[in-house]
């Protein structure tokens, strides 16, 4: 290699064939990506249906690591603290409260993100 550096072929200067294979093979593996994420949503909302004895009706994060929590066992309405390592009844609701449906248009009078992709994807 060093006696005969005319034997050492040249670097082979990639072209526009070489860039569209890159960006081709770019596009299938975050279509890949994007179809493991959909599978994975869809996969997290088949493990909650079922028996309904216990319902997750509502949850707000407190802070970083806290949240407050709205159950429902059975006919009674809990609310729970939840932080790390810890799980605390706050209140047991005598009157069951009704969950609220979120409104599709966000507070600052616009169209929330996630409907604008919804409806640009058909969903």
């Amino acid at each position: 290699m060093f006696a005969a550096p005319q034997a050492v072929p040249a670097a082979h200067a990639g072209g526009v064939g070489e860039l569209a294979h890159v960006v081709v093979a770019l596009l299938i593996v975050l279509g890949v990506l994007l179809v493991l994420a959909t599978l994975v949503r869809r996969a997290r909302s088949w493990s909650t249906r079922g028996p309904r004895h216990l319902e997750v009706l509502a949850d707000v994060s407190l802070g970083a690591k806290e949240r407050a929590v709205l159950l429902r066992v059975g006919g009674v309405q809990l609310l729970l603290g939840v932080a790390p390592g810890r799980v605390s009844a706050l209140h047991v609701l005598t009157q069951p409260l009704e969950p609220l449906v979120p409104a599709p248009e966000s507070a600052a009078g616009g169209v929330s993100f996630q409907a604008l992709l919804r409806r640009s994807l058909g969903i």
